[in-house]
């Protein structure tokens, strides 16, 4: 049985069905049930970043600016399948 692949667009990107911008639900995984907006398409990762999910911690080691170093927490990107689209961002255009 195949399996079905998704719609690739130029250079072997995937075609995205979220835009940076959109407001989204996480449908599994962690994060589950929340919602946030895209700040990062990824489409030849298939990937998003949206704010305030899938948080963690970077360890910045110390430079000459930064003597001390320090632990930032930020937003890594989660798989495009788990997101739905709740609202499209005002002004961006959707293809069809």
């Amino acid at each position: 049985m195949a399996t079905r692949k998704a719609p690739l667009v130029n250079g072997g990107e995937v075609k995205l069905h979220v835009k940076a911008g959109d407001t989204v639900q996480i449908v599994s995984g962690n994060d589950k049930g929340q919602t946030g907006i895209v700040l990062e398409a990824r489409p030849r990762e298939n990937r998003v970043v949206v704010q305030g999910v899938n948080k963690r911690w970077k360890h910045r080691k110390p430079t000459q600016q930064n003597t001390k170093g320090e632990r930032v927490q930020e937003e890594r990107p989660i798989h495009a399948s788990n997101v739905k689209l709740v609202q499209s961002a005002p002004g961006k255009k959707r293809g069809s």
